[in-house]
């Protein structure tokens, strides 16, 4: 067990032999918000008094007793505060036995909570329409969707990445209307696609004078674009599934004839509709058009009863951007009415996002490519951005500040961490200083309080990752990787790792220390899909 599990043991056993029945889940150690309430505290007074008909404080008095008697490794005092919180004080030597467990399990086993048990979950993301290169506001949640999956992934569930390509209707005619007009040398039809891609693309185009191949050889051409930005920001998919292969597969009439033998489908005006509003919806949807064209709502409907009943998704999480707001219901209504429970599927809605020094060039139309984000703050920045808060709000970018290569700069601030942890690594190696072996450290040395904070912050990551995993919130990775870059900067300012007047020992101890903080780095910043790097 670890330290932290041998406390939270302790605490069951406590309430146990006070005849209040709890599950070590129950039972949650965090750290205080202010330090002087000690280093750990619990609310499980709180949450048991409902059951025990006790008041909390007078739970959490009688187990504060019971745990000093209990006599804990490492506890040194146990105190009750406010309406039942039950506070512990913990001598260094929890931090130096936590300190080297992280050391001793290292960045592929350290902070791997098994929050998904092996269930398999599928997150679509960016799906942006293949009708021209990604923008910076149809691009913006790619980082986002990738550092979801890689947080699902560390903290064990089994993920697939998805692209679903809009690569059929009228979408495809008009791109294809587009394109044989930029060749003929006149303007797009107004209602068309006016971005200069099209020029380029349209003196690649040898084909006949055919909406629909000139549109489908577009897009593959766009998607192959697509595919190489994303490439740069490190986004690899697992599946591209196109909705085109959904119709001629007959997935779509095969999808409306199960609605309908649930009555769930009837015929008006000419159109077959889908009647939503029974499950919530406000109103209900077409699936086939007067004019016999299926709808994009019938193939988002097929599409997810292929994710969940054909290809058995435990759970999927697609990530649409905030104009795609109203369709949830119905697709939820979809879903439910195929006997899915839909609270198995999970939509995550970003929010706007806009620049704050203006507009870059506008050779692409009348936004901002992705690409040209890219080259200009690079591919970490790019994605670091992105991760810097909650999707649910509005971002604004200051392009200028994250050009400046400063410690104002949270991009900057986070990696030169770990650049910094670089270079005292490689003076250790000019001098001829080696990290000793975990066994033959001494770390009951760190005892000033920047190397206790580090070690802290690294106690907390597994209930990071486990908390953000669970929230679908990678951004609160980001924080603590922030957190981290922080105290790090500080124990490097003020505890010495080289030098005369730093005895050997505590040079030993300090580069375990800086070693387990490489680790954190490394993980955290893994999650976020960011570069370590070596020098800044």
């Amino acid at each position: 067990m670890t330290n932290a599990e041998l406390i939270v043991d302790g605490v069951v056993r406590a309430l146990r032999s006070a005849g209040i029945v709890v599950e070590p889940g129950e039972v949650v150690l965090e750290r205080p918000q202010r330090p002087e309430h000690g280093d750990l505290s619990s609310n499980v007074a709180l949450i048991v008094a409902a059951r025990s008909g006790r008041a909390p404080r007078a739970i959490a008095e009688e187990l504060a007793g019971r745990l000093t008697a209990l006599d804990l490794p490492h506890v040194e005092a146990v105190e009750v505060a406010g309406p039942g919180f039950v506070n512990l004080r913990v001598g260094p030597s929890y931090f130096h036995e936590a300190l080297a467990a992280v050391l001793e399990a290292g960045a592929d086993r350290y902070a791997c909570p098994d929050v998904g048990k092996g269930e398999r979950v599928q997150v679509e993301f960016v799906s942006a329409n293949p009708t021209g290169p990604l923008h910076v506001g149809n691009g913006w949640f790619a980082s986002f969707g990738d550092a979801l999956a890689r947080l699902l992934q560390r903290c064990g569930y089994v993920v697939e990445r998805e692209y679903y390509l809009n690569d059929t209707g009228n979408q495809i005619r008009l791109l294809g209307e587009s394109l044989l007009a930029r060749r003929a040398g006149v303007a797009p039809p107004e209602e068309g696609y006016q971005g200069a891609y099209l020029v380029e693309l349209a003196a690649r185009y040898d084909g006949p004078e055919d909406t629909i191949a000139a549109g489908r050889f577009a897009s593959v051409a766009i998607v192959e674009n697509i595919r190489a930005t994303l490439a740069r920001l490190g986004i690899v998919y697992d599946q591209w599934y196109s909705q085109a292969s959904i119709e001629e597969s007959g997935q779509v009439e095969e999808t409306i004839a199960i609605l309908r033998a649930k009555g769930l489908v009837y015929d008006r005006d000419g159109a077959t509709w889908f009647a939503s509003s029974e499950y919530g919806d406000n109103r209900d949807r077409v699936l086939v058009t007067s004019a016999g064209d299926k709808t994009y709502f019938a193939g988002d409907i097929a599409y997810h009863r292929d994710k969940f009943l054909t290809r058995e998704f435990d759970r999927v999480i697609d990530v649409f951007g905030a104009d795609h707001h109203g369709q949830v219901p119905s697709l939820r209504a979809g879903v439910a009415a195929l006997g899915i429970d839909p609270s198995r599927l999970e939509v995550e809605l970003g929010q706007l996002v806009s620049l704050v020094s203006g507009r870059m060039s506008k050779r692409s139309g009348q936004y901002v490519p992705l690409d040209e984000l890219i080259d200009t703050v690079g591919p970490d920045a790019t994605r670091l951005l992105a991760l810097m808060g909650s999707i649910n709000q509005a971002t604004t970018i200051d392009l200028d500040a994250v050009r400046r290569q400063s410690m104002e700069n949270p991009v900057y601030y986070m990696q030169y961490a770990h650049a910094r942890i670089a270079s005292i690594e490689r003076v250790a190696a000019d001098r001829g200083v080696v990290r000793p072996a975990l066994g033959e450290v001494d770390l009951s040395l760190l005892v000033d309080p920047h190397e206790l904070e580090l070690v802290r912050r690294l106690i907390d990551l597994p209930v990071v990752l486990a908390d953000a995993a669970t929230a679908r919130a990678p951004y609160k990775v980001t924080n603590w990787v922030r957190q981290l870059a922080a105290d790090f900067h500080g124990f490097y300012h003020e505890c010495r790792v080289l030098g005369d007047d730093v005895a050997l020992p505590l040079t030993g101890a300090r580069l375990a220390l800086v070693e387990a903080v490489r680790i954190g780095l490394a993980i955290g910043l893994g999650v976020l899909g960011v570069s370590t790097p070596e020098s800044m």
